[in-house]
């Protein structure tokens, strides 16, 4: 079974929550936060809603930043999945890509 969004929602999927924190401290799950990024699945087509014209601005494979208790969640084939709107979305997450080295005059002559 496959979830179409329909409008101006799309559906995601949480990433994974860290278990154990930064100095080491292994969290229970009920101490867990709610994940706030997630994996774009789909995306509904957009369209005229509430008399506005919205185009979608993420794509399936974004990694997103949303609300905490945004969106309506649901199961599907035994996968937890959640469906917002595209205005609960409040960034998308871009990888860091590493410095390119610069070459100077010297190093070029060598």
């Amino acid at each position: 079974m496959t979830i179409r969004p329909l409008a101006d929602r799309v559906v995601i999927k949480a990433v994974a929550a860290e278990e154990t924190t930064k100095s080491g401290f292994i969290l229970t799950a009920s101490a867990q936060e709610k994940p706030s990024i997630a994996e774009v699945v789909a995306v509904g087509p957009g369209g005229v809603v509430d008399g506005k014209e919205v185009k979608m601005n993420v794509k399936v494979g974004d990694k997103v930043l949303i609300s905490k208790y945004s969106g309506t969640e649901v199961k599907v084939d035994g996968e937890e999945y959640s469906i917002v709107r595209q205005d609960d979305i409040l960034a998308v997450v871009e990888e860091e890509k590493p410095a390119a080295k610069k070459t100077t005059a010297k190093t070029a002559k060598k």
